[in-house]
Formats: C-alpha cells, sequence, structure tokens
C-alpha cells in the first residue's frame, strides 16, 4: 500500500484550520467573530448556604447573556412557593365564645328549686281567694322554671293540677337577681268547692326538665299568722315571667 505523507511546510496552516473550527463549534451556532464577548459558563453556580442535592441547570447563549436553571437543595435563601418572604406566621384560630360562655345557652342554666333561690307565699287581695308564689334566683347561675309548682298544705296527700291555659309559649327564665311567679286558686268565690280546710304549712316543689320528675330541693315559704283556707277548688297556674300573668287567671 502507498502511504500519502504530508508535507511538513504545510503543518502549521492546518493546525490553525482545526484550531478556527473547534472555535466555531463552542459557540453553539456553527460561526464566532473575533472579538466576542466572553461565552457564558454551561453550569449553574448553586447559591450560597445551599445544601444537599447538586444543583442542576441549563444554560442558553443566544448573545444576551441570559442564564436559566433548576435546582433542587435547602438553605437559608429558599424561599416558598408563590413569590413569599421565608418567614413563617402563625394564625390562632379564633374561639368559639358561643356555647361556652353564653349564660343564657341551655346548657349553661341550672334548675330552679329551693336551693338557689328564695320563695315566699302570700295572699292577693285581687283576684279574690288568691294566693301569689314568687320564686326569686339568689343563685349565681341562670336557672329554669319549669312547667308548675307541686303545692302540699300541711300533710295533704295530693298536689293540685295547672291550668292548662296559663300554659307559656317558653320556658320561664330566671338571671341571678330575677323573679317568676305562679298565681293559686286557694277556694271556689262561689262556696261551691268542698273539704275546706286552713293550713298554716306549705310545701312547694320544682320539676325537673320532664313533667313530673323531681326538681331538687323543695322551699318551704312562711304563710300567714292565721293560716291559709283552700278547697277542693284548690289550682295553679304555670310558672310566669311576669307577676300580671300570674295574677290574671
Amino acid at each position: 500500500m502507498r502511504i500519502r505523507r504530508t508535507n511538513p511546510l504545510f503543518a502549521p496552516a492546518i493546525a490553525a484550520v482545526a484550531a478556527l473550527s473547534l472555535t466555531a463549534c463552542q459557540d453553539g451556532t456553527g460561526t464566532k467573530a473575533e472579538g466576542a464577548s466572553t461565552p457564558v459558563s454551561s453550569a449553574v453556580t448553586p447559591r450560597p448556604g445551599n445544601t444537599g442535592a447538586a444543583a442542576t441547570g441549563t444554560t442558553t447563549d443566544s448573545g444576551t447573556g441570559t442564564v436559566t436553571g433548576t435546582g433542587s437543595g435547602t438553605g437559608s435563601h429558599a424561599k416558598p412557593a408563590g413569590g413569599t418572604s421565608g418567614k413563617q406566621t402563625s394564625v390562632t384560630a379564633p374561639q368559639d365564645k358561643g356555647k361556652d360562655t353564653d349564660p343564657n345557652a341551655p346548657e349553661n342554666r341550672v334548675l330552679c328549686n329551693g336551693s338557689n333561690t328564695k320563695v315566699t307565699a302570700k295572699p292577693v287581695p285581687r283576684p279574690l281567694n288568691h294566693m301569689l308564689i314568687t320564686v326569686t334566683n339568689t343563685g349565681s347561675k341562670v336557672c329554669d322554671l319549669t312547667y308548675y309548682p307541686v303545692l302540699r298544705f300541711e300533710e295533704m296527700q295530693w298536689a293540685p293540677q295547672a291550668a292548662e291555659e296559663t300554659r307559656p309559649q317558653a320556658v320561664t327564665t330566671l338571671s341571678p337577681g330575677e323573679s317568676g311567679y305562679a298565681g293559686v286558686l286557694l277556694s271556689a268565690a262561689d262556696g261551691s268547692g268542698e273539704g275546706g280546710m286552713t293550713a298554716k304549712k306549705l310545701t312547694v316543689g320544682f320539676q325537673g326538665r320532664t313533667p313530673n320528675s323531681d326538681g331538687g330541693a323543695v322551699a318551704k315559704p312562711s304563710l300567714p299568722a292565721g293560716g291559709v283556707y283552700y278547697d277542693s277548688s284548690l289550682q295553679v297556674t304555670y310558672w310566669q315571667q311576669d307577676m300580671a300573668d300570674a295574677l290574671e287567671w
């Protein structure tokens, strides 16, 4: 085989052409003019303070010198999504100020009875043969007067029922210091009642959340020195918020 040898006189020229070709390839466009600006580095320098996985990136060189890149890692300069600063703000949810603090809420009320009220029983001039029972809340919580009072004179074995037409639309509720009322028909004005007698002692019972259930301690208000007369006509009203409603019947 015949071997072609390069003339040593042309070696420097060939080397120059190769160098020029290499420079053109590095430009990314295939050409590079003499005296062009320094090319942008193809590696993205991680931000100071980044640790963890190495950053990766891409470089574009279109003559504007713009560098774009993506990276992963953690550090003091990282910002949360959305462009906000890295400062963390603690947000405390508002507390529910409904049922736990409202004294009128059903779960915060108690039953009115002889342990948290003052009870009085006094005959009134009008209507005839009537007596007014007054219950005043002496406790620190709102209390409910449910249904009607359970009255017993002396050692009587029965208790008068309430006139249904006096049932209020809502439970009578007493804030501390407030009073509720019930009217008592002691005897028939026309004398039609039977088994009349005079009593000097009275016990006032209270009902619970359901009819005829136990509502707690009873009260024993004082009666006039001469007692009160009652007969088989004995009847009471439901507990009322207003005195006038208790005596209207």
